[in-house]
């Protein structure tokens, strides 16, 4: 069976939110590690949760309270570290499906063209409601 992966662009996701992201980075990073923490479970299938942060965020991920995900700290742009992991999952596995969740209209167009999808943050949301 093939675990799918999914890749969330936490900086996009939580910037899409009114909870004070700009204010304070890692807090409302770490709000959405705590809630993708959970999204495994969700699903009708099995996946591979990667998170990739960058900036300020990045100290959201500095613990391992996190099991079940994978936290990427961005080591420049935040785009090109997720661009990093689906080349990587695509050369490994050209059949794995790949699901990016992001609103960043740029980033989604060099996913799409390795072959992965691309949903806005609201798909969280969706899942397993």
């Amino acid at each position: 069976m093939t675990i799918q992966l999914i890749v969330v662009d936490a900086a996009n996701v939580v910037g899409s939110k009114p909870d004070g992201w700009w204010r304070d980075r890692a807090g409302a990073a770490r709000r959405l590690l705590l809630r993708l923490n959970t999204l495994e479970q969700r699903l009708a299938e099995p996946a591979e949760v990667v998170v990739v942060l960058e900036g300020a965020a990045k100290a959201a991920g500095a613990t391992d309270d996190f099991e079940g995900l994978r936290v990427v700290s961005a080591q420049g742009s935040g785009d090109d570290a997720i661009v990093d992991v689906v080349s990587a999952a695509v050369e490994a596995d050209s059949d794995r499906p790949i699901t990016v969740v992001t609103a960043d209209r740029e980033l989604r167009s060099r996913i799409e063209a390795l072959g992965a999808r691309s949903v806005g943050p609201r798909w969280l949301d969706t899942v397993g409601a």
